[in-house]
């Protein structure tokens, strides 16, 4: 069976209190947890009035039986972190299971559905799978117990499975659905649906949500929020100009934020400095930058981050060179954001190799 969303936290908490750089992050900035992690956590989960919509939405469908609801974003914009709270809700009343290995054949798709709900199909041929699908359900709808289906990533189906999908809906009762199916996806997923082909399959689908990108000022809340959970309770982590740059980098895409506040916070510690100013902000930019790392390093180098200085001139002999990484409890003095994110880099490879 997958992994559910209490697991997925644990498993990720496990992991943290292993890294030592983390635990230093953590503590300089008086966190319980790491607020800007890549898991999907359901408990870090900020509603914007684009996700308010989208989970009222859902709700609302699965609650009035609807069969199948869409959730269609781009990349990054917490579609998974969102449907994890949904199935959240419904922990206690409905029988759940959250399927994203969906580059697979119908049969494979049925053995990985089998496996979320616990029950064995080793041997097993589609048909006999089909029909101890269904004795599930009806146990279900005995017990009074709705049945949530999630498939994240669904652009990714190939259309003979989406088709089995479509076929897992027919099980009904004359009064209601049996099976609730939600099916999230990049904007390709809506492409899919909309094709000629698909006619049939569009129909059924009866709720279609989105979620857009964060307004400057959901940015600033989302930020917030997520500090607030992981237990921060310091002064404005981002200075105002350091927020308008952020959010203009990251032009308001989840995902982006959380890896810039990640490498922020990452190069503040190393600064000893409580707060990301411009200067932090615009390094972090420039590490980021990935045409840097492109394989015609010409045009990489007449892209200069706007936020790099000059070296200070060396003295008395000193190498003009970042300062050799030191013990975990010194830092050199002096460092530029530079030098800083290059020590941090250091600091990390002599931990993984002690």
């Amino acid at each position: 069976m997958g992994l559910q969303a209490n697991e997925v936290r644990a498993a990720c908490r496990g992991l943290e209190r292993n890294d030592g750089m983390l635990i230093a992050l953590l503590n300089f900035f008086g966190l319980r947890e790491q607020p800007f992690g890549v898991a999907p956590d359901p408990s870090f989960l900020y509603l914007s009035a684009t996700h308010r919509e989208a989970l009222a939405s859902l709700v609302y469908g699965i609650e009035t039986g609807r069969g199948f609801l869409a959730l269609i974003a781009k990349p990054g914009m917490g579609k998974t972190t969102l449907l994890f709270h949904l199935l959240e809700r419904f922990r206690g009343s409905a029988r759940t299971a959250f399927l994203f290995q969906t580059q697979c054949t119908s049969r494979e798709f049925m053995q990985l559905l089998a496996g979320e709900l616990g029950f064995e199909t080793d041997g097993q041929d589609f048909v006999r799978m089909h029909d101890e699908f269904n004795r599930q359900l009806l146990k279900e709808a005995v017990a009074g117990k709705r049945f949530i289906v999630v498939i994240d990533e669904a652009q990714n189906l190939d259309d003979s499975v989406l088709e089995t999908v479509r076929l897992l809906s027919d099980f009904e009762t004359p009064r209601a659905k049996l099976l609730q199916i939600v099916l999230a996806g990049q904007p390709e997923l809506g492409d899919k649906l909309a094709s000629h082909g698909m006619a049939h399959f569009r129909q059924r689908v009866s709720i279609v949500a989105g979620l857009q990108t964060l307004s400057s000022q959901e940015i600033k809340n989302y930020v917030q929020h997520r500090l607030h959970v992981a237990g921060y309770a310091g002064q404005p982590l981002l200075t105002a100009e350091a927020l308008a740059i952020m959010t203009d980098y990251t032009e308001g895409v989840p995902r982006n934020i959380n890896n810039f506040c990640f490498n922020a916070m990452s190069l503040a510690c190393a600064l000893r400095q409580k707060t990301v100013d411009a200067v932090v902000a615009k390094e972090v930019i420039a590490d980021l930058d990935i045409s840097r790392h492109l394989s015609q390093p010409d045009r990489a180098r007449t892209r200069k981050p706007a936020s790099q200085k000059p070296r200070r001139a060396p003295t008395n002999g000193e190498p003009e060179s970042v300062p050799p990484p030191a013990p975990a409890t010194e830092k050199p003095a002096n460092m530029t954001p530079a030098e800083a994110a290059a020590y941090m880099k250091q600091v990390i490879r002599s931990l993984r190799n002690s």
